[in-house]
């Protein structure tokens, strides 16, 4: 990417810029720190009597909106590529099979997650113990799942992935999200 063209990391504070697009593996990196950033959010939910309308409303914005987009880009596009990509002595299979487990699992929590945090703005009633655990637990699967991907998966991808298949994530990533793929260009320009 020429200096030109960078675009400032974020705080983690907002959605991810679209303008990442063009660049899908820094996308899906500051995606990672989106969801860091919620992780906080999330852990101050559970850690506190007292429920923050504000905080609720912005995990649940989150789960709306985002993680199952992103999510959809790891497993329907950067998974496979990787492993179509990958050599034997990467060993992507155990580590994609790891992070699948936790996306899994996060996945199975999250509409009891949903369910709690719009119950609780409805009603205005406090988080339990056992709502505020359950919250913990969501925010340690999703985590995990982070770790890998930033400190083995994309490294990889970096390495493996060629232009040809980040110009397919990149076309697969923005119609995901309802934009129009750029317009295709030759290797000489």
């Amino acid at each position: 990417m020429e200096a030109s063209e960078c675009v400032q990391r974020g705080s983690g504070d907002k959605p991810t810029s679209t303008r990442l697009l063009a660049s899908p593996l820094d996308f899906i990196s500051e995606d990672h720190l989106r969801e860091r950033q919620v992780c906080a959010v999330i852990d101050g939910l559970a850690m506190t009597d007292v429920l923050s309308r504000q905080a609720a409303t912005t995990v649940l914005r989150f789960l709306n909106e985002e993680l199952n987009v992103h999510l959809r880009d790891e497993m329907d596009d950067l998974f496979p590529l990787l492993a179509r990509r990958c050599t034997v002595e990467d060993a992507i299979e155990g580590v994609i099979d790891r992070i699948k487990a936790d996306q899994d699992e996060a996945m199975r929590l999250m509409p009891q997650v949903r369910a709690m945090l719009a119950a609780c703005l409805d009603s205005g009633a406090d988080l339990t113990a056992k709502q505020r655990a359950l919250l913990s637990e969501f925010a340690a699967h999703v985590r995990r799942h982070l770790v890998a991907e930033n400190a083995i998966l994309l490294p990889i991808a970096r390495a493996r992935l060629t232009r040809a298949d980040l110009r397919l994530l990149t076309k697969h990533m923005r119609s995901r999200r309802g934009l129009p793929d750029f317009p295709e260009t030759t290797d000489a320009e």
